[in-house]
């Protein structure tokens, strides 16, 4: 009975893959994919709440310090994981998937694009709900960048955006 219904999970997620992967293709999606996929890496992020910890007024600082422990406490706990469920990304298992210049060969589950922009923006929603408007479809189309640019499952993303987005909660809490 499991296995039947992992089996029917995998399918239904190699299908929204390569819904995402092949069926939304456009040159237009390259260009901005390309360029919203780099939000969610380590120099952005890094660069960010550093500066926002560092620079910001107050409760914006903040919200940086808790940013940069959410990123930190994050990415370690992503890093462990990768390193016990060692998931091959999809480019190396589906022949068909378009990947772009340079992919990454670590392992697939979970996003570490993904779990990072999560882990940056949720101390900020506490700060001004008004950005929820802004930061939760920037962060969801950064998961989906990875999607679309064949380097990431779904289930890849989505185990991102809960890891990043508890990090933060937890550090929000520890950090006032």
């Amino acid at each position: 009975m499991i296995n039947q219904y992992m089996e029917w999970l995998h399918g239904h997620e190699k299908r929204m893959f390569i819904w995402c992967n092949h069926t939304i293709r456009h040159t237009s999606l390259d260009r901005i994919f390309g360029l919203l996929t780099h939000i969610g890496g380590a120099t952005f992020t890094i660069l960010f709440t550093l500066s926002m910890a560092l620079f910001a007024p107050s409760a914006w600082g903040t919200a940086g310090w808790q940013s940069m422990a959410a990123l930190t406490a994050s990415h370690i706990i992503a890093a462990i994981i990768k390193k016990k469920i060692q998931r091959p990304r999809p480019y190396l298992v589906l022949p068909q998937t378009k990947v772009g210049r340079n992919p990454l060969k670590d392992h697939s589950f979970p996003s570490g694009h993904t779990t990072a922009i999560f882990s940056i923006i949720t101390p900020f929603l506490f700060v001004s709900h008004s950005l929820t408007f802004i930061l939760i479809p920037l962060a969801l189309n950064v998961g989906l960048s990875r999607i679309y640019m064949g380097l990431h499952y779904p289930s890849d993303c989505i185990a991102g955006c809960l890891l990043g987005t508890f990090s933060a909660l937890f550090m929000v809490g520890l950090i006032h």
